[in-house]
């Protein structure tokens, strides 16, 4: 068997980091942040937050919205991803637009 054949079903066995075929963390976090590019149109510069619910996961992206001169004007947004038990995307929304320059005070960053 090839390796592109592997990569047809994600939940298999050969491809899981779990004995009972279910999606490792990590494989659910790459494939959610594919999932979300593809749906999209923007890439997710880093993965902020990851925590399991009752349904599977909640991932906060964040991505480049808009890119500025200098880099630290850029506008970034972060986005609230929830993803099913097997690693499928369920949804996602924005849940704030900043500047990357900007400190973050409104979760306690700031000290």
């Amino acid at each position: 068997m090839s390796n592109t054949s592997r990569t047809h079903s994600r939940n298999s066995p050969e491809n899981s980091d779990r004995a009972d075929g279910r999606p490792s963390p990590m494989e659910v976090l790459r494939h959610a942040r594919a999932q979300f590019t593809e749906l999209t149109g923007l890439a997710a510069e880093s993965v902020s937050s990851f925590e399991p619910t009752e349904d599977g996961w909640t991932l906060d992206i964040e991505v480049l919205e808009l890119a500025r001169v200098p880099d630290t004007m850029s506008l970034l947004a972060s986005y609230s991803v929830d993803v099913s038990a097997d690693g499928e995307l369920t949804g996602y929304r924005k849940v704030r637009r900043y500047e990357r320059g900007r400190a973050d005070t409104r979760r306690g960053g700031g000290s």
